[in-house]
């Protein structure tokens, strides 16, 4: 499964992307606001086998971002959703890039790119994010694909050895769409 934008394209992660997935997972570089990193690359490598499209009943999605016209097809990084309320049709997205690729607009299309499939293929009916209110540019690429800040949990990470907020944001389908100007699914 492929979505394909202007700058970016986002391809089902498989197999063959697990190194890079391990090398991301990994990094503490690339998630500095996040209140643990795994640094056990096999258990990061489970992880995503166990996601991996086998399943009919899917509770998560992983991308791989790429540049259009990159000839030698190198992921700069993942933007990924999973079930965060099933009942509801509420679906969490997360996001990483490689620090090289931060900055020129790459995530923010990925991201969107990634709402386009919450909402048509997986029927979402909305689709939230959380992030460290210290992650000014988490919080900021949210916004620039449309989410709202819908609130502040006070002290909700334990980082760099204190309690800090953590922002929640959200988009409906309805949003999402009349911001895109096309109709949903």
């Amino acid at each position: 499964m492929e979505y394909i934008g202007k700058h970016v394209r986002i391809t089902q992660a498989t197999e063959e992307d697990l190194d890079f997935l391990c090398r991301l997972e990994c990094d503490p570089s690339i998630w500095v606001y996040e209140e643990s990193i795994e640094s056990d690359v096999e258990k990061v490598r489970e992880k995503y086998r166990e996601q991996f499209p086998t399943n009919v009943d899917r509770y998560a999605y992983d991308f791989i971002i790429r540049r259009v016209g990159n000839a030698e097809n190198t992921p700069i990084g993942l933007v990924q959703i999973w079930s965060y309320v099933d009942f509801r049709k509420s679906w969490e997205l997360g996001f990483g890039m490689l620090p090289d690729y931060t900055g020129r607009g790459y995530a923010n299309e990925a991201t969107r790119l990634l709402l386009q499939f919450a909402f048509a293929e997986v029927q979402a009916h909305k689709v939230v994010g959380m992030c460290n209110a210290q992650n000014k540019r988490s919080a900021l690429l949210m916004e620039k694909v449309g989410m709202k800040r819908e609130g502040i949990f006070r002290e909700e990470l334990f980082w760099n050895d204190q309690y800090v907020d953590q922002y929640f944001f959200s988009i409906l389908k309805s949003e999402f769409f009349a911001d895109t100007g096309v109709e949903g699914v």
